[in-house]
């Protein structure tokens, strides 16, 4: 432990921490804190200021404005310190592709000065780990995307770090991939290792989240556990409804009232009540017959919806 970090409190804090790019106000003043052995998110949109503040406390990036505090060091004046406890995943994978799936893992161990026989051990955990035993000895430019999402991820783990930093983990994975990355990332904080995750996939937020903020147009807009966030802004169930044009004119004044909330989307209408097959029931005994019609629970992404007036991926 660094001699600069307190042994207890927040691992990462800020505290009206901003990014500008000339004119561009990327982050704008957001105050937040990450504590020790927990899943944090940012989820927003593609835009809303995640990677920028990602970058901020990877020290990649000089923050603007405001104060930033990261295992109790400043990424302005003690970048080095902080790097060499700290993993990064970043949005594009950036592995060597001529090399093999041991020699990315083994080239980095030489960058963190791991003794060989240590490195040696630590490489075929991690192999093990993100499950590409049977890939060890191959090239990575033949993996699919998950395999690759799987090494790099086991690539920012090569130095032991206190905190790992994911952007977007799963952009571009098929479902099946993104359960498997799921799944390790669940299990590195079984071990107490702290993840701070980007994300603009509401069940990736959902699945993975302890707490997470809210983002949109370089602010924090909310802050909670998802299940808090959806019991504050949303209704427990949401009916959704896909109307002909015709109907949807018609049924436009009667459906208004028929919820707590209506939101009407260019290809669907959403309906937030306590219970959605008793709306549904209203509206098919007044004669208003929808194309589609689901009663869901709500998710994260009602909940940015509330928010901003927009959807989450637009």
């Amino acid at each position: 432990m660094s001699k600069t970090e307190p042994s207890s409190g927040p691992l990462i804090s800020a505290r009206g921490l901003s990014k500008t790019f000339e004119s561009l106000v990327a982050v704008d003043g957001i105050d937040f804190d990450v504590q020790r052995g927990e899943v944090f998110g940012f989820l927003g949109p593609n835009g809303a200021g995640k990677t920028s503040t990602m970058r901020m406390i990877g020290c990649t990036s000089p923050r603007t404005g405001g104060s930033l505090q990261v295992m109790g060091m400043d990424p302005a004046t003690e970048s080095a310190e902080i790097k060499a406890r700290l993993g990064v995943v970043p949005q594009t994978d950036n592995l060597d592709i001529e090399l093999t799936v041991r020699e990315n893992l083994e080239m980095y161990a030489r960058y963190f000065d791991v003794p060989k026989d240590i490195a040696k051990q630590r490489v075929d955990e991690l192999i093990d780990f993100v499950q590409l035993g049977d890939k060890a000895v191959g090239k990575v430019e033949p993996l699919s995307g998950g395999m690759k999402r799987r090494l790099t991820i086991a690539r920012a783990l090569v130095n032991q770090p206190d905190l790992l930093l994911l952007d977007e983990p799963t952009t571009g994975l098929d479902p099946q991939a993104r359960h498997l990355v799921w799944d390790r990332l669940y299990r590195l904080k079984q071990r107490g290792v702290t993840l701070v995750v980007t994300t603009h996939y509401m069940d990736e937020a959902e699945q993975l989240c302890d707490r997470l903020v809210v983002m949109d147009k370089a602010k924090i807009v909310a802050e909670g556990s998802p299940r808090e966030l959806i019991s504050r802004y949303s209704t427990r169930e949401v009916l959704e409804l896909r109307l002909s044009d015709e109907v949807r004119e018609r049924s436009r004044h009667f459906l208004d009232g028929l919820a707590e909330r209506v939101e009407w989307l260019p290809d669907r209408v959403l309906l937030y009540a306590g219970s959605g097959e008793t709306v549904l029931t209203k509206i098919t005994d007044s004669g208003i017959h929808p194309d589609s019609a689901l009663v869901r629970r709500a998710t994260l992404e009602d909940v940015f919806l509330t928010l901003t007036g927009r959807s989450l991926v637009e």
